[in-house]
């Protein structure tokens, strides 16, 4: 594989991607500098992705960094264990969009789902999308995250990715990345099969795991199969991750900050 191929997908992929901190240890200033390494000497990436105590501390940064119309704001509700009842996740979301979240990452009520209550999985969803509306001007796009690698068979990724589209995602995520197995090829492939098949305008996000530029090749390479190279921009694929980053900018010989390598 020629380095031009490689320096072409790395380009598109830091576009693509949701540059993400959701560590214990997270504070004010790792999230600035999270911020600040969000503007790469190749364009910005697509959005930042943090708890939503810092929404207020990114949607400053970036003003500061005079960014903020280039790089959305995304925050995570019912994180990690999705076991949150509906009343606090329509509480956290109007929240979270209230303090500038454009994004929220819904964690689908796996653990039901595979007691096998779906119905209540649906109603989630569906009120998490009608919090995602907010008020006025404000209102926030829904992704939900179906936690592939817990759901673990074909069948029950399936059935999680059509009650999320049901419900009124805007995206299906793979993870969390706060379980044993996050992102595989083999999800992903039936999660943008289920969005093919579903005809619904619905984006793919694969989180966890996406660490190297022929990582993210092989990812994109999958979705232009599935979907057409065509449908391959921001406001349809993303990548969840953290230590991309710099592998990307390694691809591109560009400059960056070297200690951006905590995973997610």
């Amino acid at each position: 594989m020629s380095e031009s191929v490689l320096a072409r997908i790395a380009r598109q992929a830091v576009g693509l991607m949701d540059l993400t901190s959701l560590n214990e240890d997270d504070s004010e200033q790792s999230i600035v500098a999270l911020c600040q390494q969000a503007v790469t000497p190749v364009g910005t990436v697509a959005a930042i992705c943090v708890y939503p105590h810092f929404i207020g501390i990114v949607s400053d940064t970036l003003r500061r960094l005079q960014v903020s119309e280039q790089i959305a704001i995304a925050t995570v509700v019912n994180f990690p264990h999705g076991n949150h009842s509906i009343t606090k996740v329509e509480q956290d979301i109007a929240a979270a969009v209230q303090a500038g979240a454009h994004e929220i990452d819904l964690v689908l009520p796996y653990r039901q789902l595979m007691a096998g209550d779906d119905a209540f999985a649906l109603a989630m969803v569906r009120a998490a999308k009608v919090a995602c509306a907010g008020v006025e001007d404000k209102g926030a796009i829904l992704k939900v995250i179906i936690e592939s690698g817990e759901l673990a068979t074909p069948a029950l990724i399936n059935q999680a990715c059509e009650l999320a589209i049901a419900g009124g995602a805007d995206f299906i995520k793979t993870s969390t990345g706060k379980v044993a197995v996050n992102a595989t090829l083999a999800s992903a492939e039936i999660m943008l099969k289920a969005i093919r098949a579903s005809g619904k305008d619905v984006g793919f996000k694969a989180a966890g795991g996406v660490r190297t530029t022929v990582d993210a090749r092989q990812y994109l390479q999958l979705a232009a199969t599935i979907m057409g190279p065509d449908w391959i921009r921001p406001s349809h694929f993303r990548f969840g991750a953290s230590s991309l980053l710099n592998q990307l900018l390694d691809t591109l010989g560009a400059n960056h900050d070297a200690s951006l390598s905590r995973g997610y």
